[in-house]
């Protein structure tokens, strides 16, 4: 039986052109295979130049000042005078004990002071007829003595009438705690009707300085040393440092700009590391006492600066192809910096001005491999112009 296949033009010259492919692209190979030329690869010249990066650290935000406000007398709470996360001044009143008692006793001892003040009149006066009695000779030795001890004994008296009034008018002015410093109220675990006293296990709330946040982060061992290693005290370098910024828990960073001002003198042997503070600005009140972030150190560092993509990793150590004299490339060991963008290295040794390394397809290259050098730009106008060849219909030219 005989099969009759009809194609019109357009399949026709679809089907001719999927026969010749196999041809033409074993024609451009053995072109390419018998031509001679070395494969060619994009290279780069090296030069020092200076590039940005960033260090981020895990850190935990505290008030300046976070102070525990404590009860110094027993009693009940009869009043919340500012609401929790208020913004408070030193001195304003934050709650109110039931001053019941106290106010009593402070009665009491305003009463004392003016008894013993009346009775150190009256043996002054006591004193004074006595000594002069005790003068003309009308009276003893001993009566006269005994006024004038009577007259001391009042003023002991006077004294410690006094020291009560002072105690009794500190324990009534307790009853009305107040703020120590301008700063932002906590949690209120007490609440109106509650007993309170000196020893509760929790502070009625926290007041927090917030007009200047500290930021606590955790340098290692090796970074630090490197600070003290640059020359000058640890407190000159660290004033040497640069402004740094802070990443907020959203993942946005805080406007302001802090400094790093303080560094533990003592490593952490269980972790290694050092704690440092950083103090960052808060007119607006964004940051709070307890949260967390990102410390973020800006480097600023001038030497060989190359793209990740050119190197090689074999057994930790970094490799790159750099290009000899006679277009031959060498498999060439190279240290970095321990810290990158993400997309290029820092060469701290291996490389230098004006060496040229491959840059692209490093894994089909092999050590003392003779290769054609040409710029990235070359090569990126050779690959646009085999797309265009491809959309034009030059399927001859855009395999060459």
């Amino acid at each position: 039986m005989k099969v009759q296949i009809c194609m019109n033009n357009k399949t026709k010259r679809i089907a001719l052109f999927a026969l010749s492919l196999p041809l033409l692209v074993t024609s451009c190979g053995n072109k390419e295979a018998n031509s001679g030329q070395a494969p060619e690869f994009a290279v780069q010249t090296l030069q020092t130049t200076r590039i940005g990066l960033e260090s981020s650290y895990p850190a935990t935000i505290q008030g300046k000042q976070d102070v525990e406000i404590r009860p110094q007398v027993t009693g009940f709470i009869t009043q919340l005078c500012v609401d929790e996360g208020a913004t408070v001044h030193k001195g304003q009143a934050l709650f109110k004990i039931d001053q019941t008692q106290y106010k009593a006793a402070f009665d009491q001892a305003e009463a004392g002071v003016a008894s013993a003040e009346a009775n150190l009149e009256t043996m002054t006066s006591t004193e004074a007829q006595k000594k002069m009695l005790h003068a003309k000779g009308i009276i003893s030795d001993f009566e006269y003595q005994t006024a004038v001890n009577n007259l001391l004994a009042a003023k002991a008296s006077l004294a410690q009438a006094k020291a009560a009034y002072a105690s009794a008018k500190q324990n009534l002015g307790f009853c009305t705690v107040t703020s120590p410093s301008d700063g932002v109220t906590g949690t209120f675990p007490y609440r109106i009707g509650s007993l309170v006293s000196p020893s509760v296990a929790q502070p009625l709330t926290t007041v927090s300085q917030i007009g200047e946040m500290y930021v606590y982060f955790s340098m290692t061992e090796k970074e630090l040393l490197e600070l003290t290693r640059a020359g000058g005290t640890l407190k000159e370098q660290l004033d040497k440092m640069p402004a740094v910024k802070l990443q907020l828990a959203d993942g946005s960073i805080y406007e302001e700009e802090g400094r790093i001002d303080a560094a533990s003198g003592v490593i952490d042997p269980s972790t290694g590391s050092a704690s440092m503070r950083a103090v960052f600005p808060n007119s607006k009140h964004i940051l709070r006492s307890g949260g967390t972030g990102n410390i973020i150190i800006p480097y600023e560092i001038e030497d060989i600066v190359i793209p990740q993509s050119a190197t090689q990793e074999i057994q930790d150590k970094k490799f790159v192809y750099v290009l000899q004299p006679d277009n031959t490339v060498k498999h060439t060991e190279i240290t970095i910096f321990n810290l990158d963008n993400g997309k290029d290295y820092i060469v701290t040794s291996g490389l230098k001005d004006g060496d040229q390394i491959i840059t692209e397809g490093i894994q089909t290259v092999q050590n003392n491999m003779k290769i054609t050098p040409i710029t990235a730009e070359q090569k990126e106008a050779k690959y646009q112009q085999a797309l265009q060849d491809q959309r034009d219909g030059n399927i001859e030219s855009a395999f060459k």
